[in-house]
Order: C-alpha cells, then sequence, then structure tokens
C-alpha cells in the first residue's frame, strides 16, 4: 500500500468514526427553522458549535458566521462556505426521521447536511493531524435560497476577496458533481395597470390582464440559443378584481437564466422592450428587479477544478462537471476560482419530506479533507476564470 493509498484508509476510518455525530449535528442544525431572511436562531447554534471547536467566531448583521482554521502559510486561503436558509415560510412544521441510515425532513439535504459537515469537517481535520497551506475560512451564510439573492456569500466575498484563492460551496445533495459552471439569473416582477371599469358597462376599455398576457405572449417567442443555455419561465401572475370587472391590475413574476453573461443581460434587454413597448397613455408598465445571480465559468483546466476531479477519482468517482446556480457563482463572476460540491446521496430536495443518506456523507467529508489538505491556490486575473466581473 502506498503513502497516499494508506492516508486515504486512515481518512476514510476516522470519517466513518464521526458520521454518528454528523447525523446528530444534521438532525439538531434541521430541527432549527431557517427561512431566506430568517436564519439569526440557525447562525447562533452555529456560531456556538464553532466555537466549542475551539475557532474564533464572528457573526455579522446578516447574520453570516465566520470562523477562519489557520494554515502553515504556504497557501492562500480556501473559503468553504455552506448557506444556512432554507425554501420553506415561517410556520412550517419540522420533524426529522430517521430509518435505515437515511434522514428525512425539510431542508435535512439541502443545507443541514452541508452546514453540519463544516463542523465536522474541522473534527476531522483534527483528528487527522492535518495542517492545511493555507488558512481555512469556514463561512455558514445566509440568503442562497429563492429571493436571498445570494446576499450572504457577496458579503463573505467582499469581506474576503483580498485573501481567497479559491471557493468551495458546500451543499449535502450531489456527492460526485463539481459544479463549475455558474448559471447566471435575472427575475423580475412586471406589473401592468390600467384604468378598470365594469365588464359590460366599460367594455373596449383596456385590461391589465388582457395586456399582461400579450406581455407572456410575446416572451414566449424570444428565439433564445440552446448553446450557451438560455431560458425565461412565467413563474407566477396575479391580478385583476372579479369577473365581471375590467382588470386594473395585473402582474407576472419572470425568471430568466443563462449560463452566458452576455446572452442574459440580452435576453432581460429583450423582455423590457417587449414591456416598454406595451405602455401606453392608459396603460402603464412597470419592472421590478427581484433578484439578479451573475454567471461565468471556471475552465475545466483550472487547477481547482483538477484538483476536484482528481480527489474524487481517488475516492471512486467518475465526477461529473456540471452547470448550477449556487453560492459558487459570486466568486466564479469575480473572476476567484470556485466550485461547488455535495456530500452525499439524497433525494426530493425543496419538499418537506427531503431524504439525505448518511454514509456516503464520510466520503463527502473525506472529499473536503482532501481539498483543503491539497488547496496551495493558484493565480487570479490571468484569463483563468471566464465571465462578468460586476461593478462593485
Amino acid at each position: 500500500m502506498s503513502e497516499r493509498e494508506a492516508r486515504l484508509a486512515q481518512l476514510r476510518r476516522l470519517a466513518d468514526s464521526l458520521l454518528p455525530r454528523l447525523a446528530d449535528l444534521t438532525e439538531q442544525i434541521c430541527l432549527i427553522p431557517a427561512p431566506t431572511y430568517h436564519e439569526a436562531e440557525r447562525a447562533r447554534w452555529v456560531a456556538r458549535a464553532l466555537e466549542e471547536r475551539g475557532l474564533a467566531v464572528e457573526v455579522d448583521d446578516l447574520p453570516n458566521v465566520y470562523a477562519r482554521r489557520p494554515g502553515s502559510g504556504r497557501g492562500a486561503t480556501l473559503m468553504l462556505a455552506a448557506h444556512t436558509d432554507t425554501v420553506f415560510p415561517p410556520g412550517t412544521p419540522i420533524t426529522v426521521e430517521r430509518s435505515d441510515g437515511v434522514l428525512t425532513g425539510p431542508g435535512i439535504g439541502d443545507n443541514s447536511l452541508g452546514v453540519a459537515g463544516l463542523l465536522v469537517l474541522v473534527d476531522l481535520l483534527e483528528a487527522a493531524g492535518i495542517t492545511t497551506p493555507g488558512d481555512v475560512l469556514l463561512v455558514a451564510n445566509v440568503g442562497e435560497e429563492g429571493l436571498g439573492n445570494l446576499r450572504g456569500i457577496k458579503a463573505a466575498v467582499d469581506r474576503f476577496e483580498p485573501e481567497l484563492g479559491g471557493v468551495i460551496a458546500v451543499e449535502g445533495h450531489n456527492l460526485g458533481r463539481v459544479t463549475h459552471i455558474a448559471v447566471g439569473s435575472k427575475r423580475i416582477r412586471v406589473t401592468v395597470t390600467g384604468p378598470g371599469g365594469h365588464s359590460w358597462g366599460a367594455f373596449g376599455e383596456p385590461s391589465a390582464i388582457h395586456e399582461l398576457a400579450g406581455i407572456v405572449q410575446e416572451i414566449s417567442m424570444i428565439p433564445v440559443p440552446l448553446q450557451p443555455k438560455t431560458t425565461y419561465n412565467v413563474g407566477l401572475i396575479e391580478g385583476g378584481v372579479s369577473v365581471n370587472t375590467i382588470a386594473p391590475h395585473a402582474s407576472a413574476v419572470i425568471d430568466m437564466r443563462s449560463t452566458d453573461p452576455d446572452r442574459l443581460a440580452w435576453l432581460a434587454q429583450e423582455v423590457t422592450r417587449i414591456v416598454e413597448r406595451r405602455r401606453t397613455d392608459r396603460v402603464s408598465t412597470e419592472i421590478e428587479v427581484l433578484g439578479e445571480r451573475p454567471a461565468g465559468s471556471v475552465p475545466p483546466s483550472s487547477p481547482l477544478v483538477r484538483l476536484t476531479v482528481e480527489v474524487l477519482e481517488q475516492l471512486g468517482f467518475q465526477p461529473e462537471l456540471n452547470a448550477s446556480s449556487t453560492d459558487a457563482n459570486i466568486p466564479i463572476a469575480r473572476g476567484i476560482p470556485a466550485v461547488c460540491v455535495g456530500l452525499s446521496h439524497g433525494v426530493r430536495a425543496h419538499r418537506t419530506d427531503e431524504q439525505i443518506e448518511i454514509a456516503p456523507a464520510a466520503v463527502g467529508l473525506v472529499q473536503l479533507a482532501l481539498i483543503a489538505e491539497r488547496f496551495v491556490g493558484e493565480a487570479r486575473g490571468s484569463g483563468g476564470v471566464d465571465g462578468e466581473r460586476p461593478s462593485r
């Protein structure tokens, strides 16, 4: 057995021994409600758990939780970020069930396991006696889901950008995937307002619903490219007063996405033109931006992507390189090498009966430990990351 194989076997034994602790922490985290914009209680709990591991911890106003594990000084800082928020609204009943190595509960894998993984990673690094080349910056951040608009990871990158050599977004699901392409998005609300009136007596007056329907129809005719993949979706429509009232108001929430920042900007401009063309002296149209996520990509040749792939291959995976919208969007778009990885396998994400497997998470933890142990950093600003760098 080679030295590397022996080291891997040691890490796997240690990670296996930590699985009961990981399961307990995952359950405890899940039982703390954390809807987007309501993460404070969970943040306080995570901060205490990190302090118990001997780390200096800070909680900002958002509240993001930050903890630093010092390295040897031979490498750049590696940020590991796991989001604390869930998709479920306040008041959602939360229970966690355990059966045959599976945990079931709302947000159990997305992202209670991810947050618990940060805590147990510290335990694994200590137990294995690993001193990383650079500092490992652990971040439990808010606002990844829905209209949280990635505000937590934005704040974290704003604060630590000058020292960052790389960022890894940690999710509970999708062990074996390496997300290196950031799917950008722009989400807007289009509101149409008209004079209204009685459906019989004022027939002929413009209806806000009719005008909005015309806008939606025109949007559905926009010819978007298959590559780079670019999409739109009208996900919510509201409006009107009654069946016999000409609608004085109507609105639609629209989601636009692309892996290419230029295509995303083009699509948003096309939608804006359609909305503005429907504006008259009798009908007003307005656009409200609800959220924006930048697009971009890290090439497979990037040292961080290569390292992540190499580690997964060493652990027996055939890694899947893919595109998604994650916390990694922000560092990728700013020219910082970043990927998103998973800790285990699960099903039914974003449902109250979501499930996650515990046993594979031992491999997920080893994955993080090996990346942290081997990550030195790479040169930035040399064309290694593709995508727009947004204004600050």
